[in-house]
């Protein structure tokens, strides 16, 4: 499948269509819905679920020096108040390299994005401002995603230590309880 296919699925999408401009209008620096939010949605259309979890996090992630780490929890509380019915987790990256082991900080949000632990949470979506579109950064590309596959990105793979921590990652989700087709590559 090609990103302009993915993009499509995503943009039919009306309730992702709503977080993007709900995300979009909080004009928080370098926004992004990524991760389980795009990824969850993606597997659950592909095995004939048109719909957004609404029991997957929205995960929301942003990169502002300017704001200190613990107001990103007032963010959060409201828009959990303002949207009760989804299950927001936001993320300054300015603070959040100390919770990935031997990190450096994050240069912005399309560097955090890159260093998730799978390739298949390692994606990202926003509305372009000047033409309104999804704008999509998959820096590992969409076929993980698409072929239901489980992969770690180059950050965790090429550490014992980061491996470690992918792996019980993997049992702690437990996927393929849900998605069946997943295929775990490491």
């Amino acid at each position: 499948m090609k990103e302009s296919q993915f993009i499509q699925i995503l943009q039919s999408n009306p309730d992702f269509m709503e977080l993007l401009t709900i995300v979009d209008n909080l004009k928080l620096r370098d926004s992004w819905i990524c991760a389980g939010t795009i990824r969850n949605l993606m597997w659950n259309y592909l095995s004939g679920r048109n719909s957004l979890d609404k029991n997957t996090d929205i995960d929301v992630i942003f990169y502002d020096k300017s704001i200190p780490y613990e107001k990103n929890f007032l963010i959060q509380e409201k828009l959990k108040a303002s949207y009760p019915q989804y299950e927001w987790e936001i993320k300054n990256q300015v603070y959040m390299h100390s919770h990935n082991l031997n990190t450096s900080p994050y240069l912005n949000s399309r560097d955090a994005v890159s260093k998730f632990p799978e390739k298949c949470t390692a994606i990202a979506c926003r509305i372009n401002s000047q033409d309104m579109q999804i704008e999509l950064f998959a820096p590992y590309g969409v076929s993980d995603i698409v072929d239901f596959v489980i992969a770690p990105t180059p950050h965790f793979a090429s550490n014992e230590e980061k491996m470690k921590i992918f792996k019980e990652r993997m049992k702690k989700k437990a996927w393929t309880t849900e998605w069946p087709k997943l295929r775990y590559l490491f």
